[in-house]
């Protein structure tokens, strides 16, 4: 799009193209995002309007999140860097027949020079724990966000627990994701999230926890935030 350099690990990249094609079996790699999705958006549910909304979906891979959206009434814009990840999205999309969504590789950073702050709600879930500079990710999600518009985080927690539980159990010992997919250094600690927030001037509203258990293979919104967590801002009017 330009000469901007994006804000995105190559490597990072190249893993999530490699899994493209397993992005809408649900008892595949992804299958744990297929279990968290009805969870996540039910999150963004009670605390913003879809129906109706203009929608961001940064970081949207094989159009998941980007759907369920939809279905709820959305126009949605998804985002990623992973070409493979959008062409399983765009594919999809002519299966499912929902027209309101477009697909753009892009990161959020270079679409914040070409668009304006116009969207009433950006979700960035499972994203910024893998890009070179979380920071700058916070800010173009609030530059992209109108006054008065929601925005909402999903990542993991960087602490013992969550290394034990996300990486070493669900990677490698129940094999729950592929090898890999985790890199414990990229935790984000809500503290840190929250910072970077109000740092890029934005208003603090929520942190929940995202519980998955896999026994059962149940997920569920709770106050520990000790490995999953969401987190809810608003841009001020």
């Amino acid at each position: 799009m330009n000469t901007h350099t994006p804000n995105a690990d190559p490597d990072e990249v190249r893993k999530f193209d490699a899994l493209a094609s397993r992005w809408w079996d649900p008892n595949g790699d992804f299958k744990p995002l297929h279990l968290l999705n009805p969870v996540r958006l039910e999150y963004i549910q009670q605390r913003a309007e879809l129906a109706d909304s203009r929608v961001l979906d940064v970081g949207c891979g094989g159009g998941i999140l980007s759907e369920a959206m939809a279905e709820y009434g959305a126009t949605v814009t998804g985002i990623d860097m992973a070409e493979a990840a959008l062409s399983v999205a765009q594919l999809h999309q002519k299966i499912s027949g929902q027209e309101n969504i477009r697909y753009i590789k892009s990161s959020a950073e270079e679409l914040a020079i070409h668009e304006s702050a116009g969207y009433d709600i950006v979700t960035c879930m499972e994203v910024i724990e893998h890009v070179p500079d979380p920071v700058s990710l916070v800010r173009a999600c609030s530059q992209l966000t109108r006054p008065g518009g929601q925005i909402f985080f999903s990542t993991i927690n960087r602490n013992l627990k969550a290394y034990a539980l996300a990486i070493v159990a669900a990677e490698y010992v129940m094999e729950l994701l592929p090898k890999g997919t985790h890199d414990y250094d990229r935790f984000i600690k809500p503290s840190e999230l929250r910072r970077w927030g109000t740092a890029s001037n934005l208003q603090f509203h929520n942190l929940s926890g995202l519980k998955y258990s896999p026994f059962g293979d149940k997920c569920a919104i709770t106050a520990n935030t000790d490995v999953n967590y969401l987190m809810h801002f608003s841009v001020p009017e």
